[in-house]
């Protein structure tokens, strides 16, 4: 994949740098073709989800190695000091399995959401959903307004 390509959001309070040629998904995931393997794609969490999380201390996974997936599917949860929260798939295939990394050091999904810190792998294709990083960017925008709107976020 060679060296990645940053592009800096800023908007209200939160600042973040997201990786060119990602795609995204409505949800806060970010979904990237796996260097080792063709076919398969590493799923994670944007840095706009591990700021609503917050450090993570565990996750667990529910479906087997070899299982099939779908876009929506509950896949597993994490738990965070912020909050507990359930992972979806946001792609169709086959689940690989969990990031290993995570049993260790589950707080490296924090520090280093788009290189060490995925959450799991599926061999297969992204939700037809999913966005380009453009795509993201305008949804973030207009989701950080509406929650400072409501007075969620400020």
């Amino acid at each position: 994949m060679g060296r990645m390509e940053f592009r800096r959001f800023k908007h209200a309070r939160f600042s973040a740098r997201f990786p060119e040629g990602y795609r995204y998904s409505r949800s806060h995931y970010w979904m990237a073709p796996s260097e080792g393997d063709a076919g398969v794609w590493r799923v994670g969490f944007t840095k706009f989800a591990t700021r609503m999380l917050g450090e993570l201390v565990e996750a667990e996974w529910q479906v087997p190695a070899g299982g099939g997936v779908t876009p929506g599917q509950q896949v597993g949860w994490v738990e965070g000091f912020k909050a507990a929260s359930d992972v979806f798939c946001v792609m169709r295939g086959e689940f690989v399995g969990g990031n290993p990394t995570l049993d260790v050091d589950a707080c490296i999904v924090r520090s280093s959401p788009y290189v060490d810190g995925w959450l799991y792998e599926v061999r297969g294709e992204p939700e037809d959903e999913s966005l380009d990083l453009d795509g993201y960017i305008a949804l973030l925008d207009a989701t950080i307004t509406k929650m400072q709107e409501s007075g969620r976020y400020g």
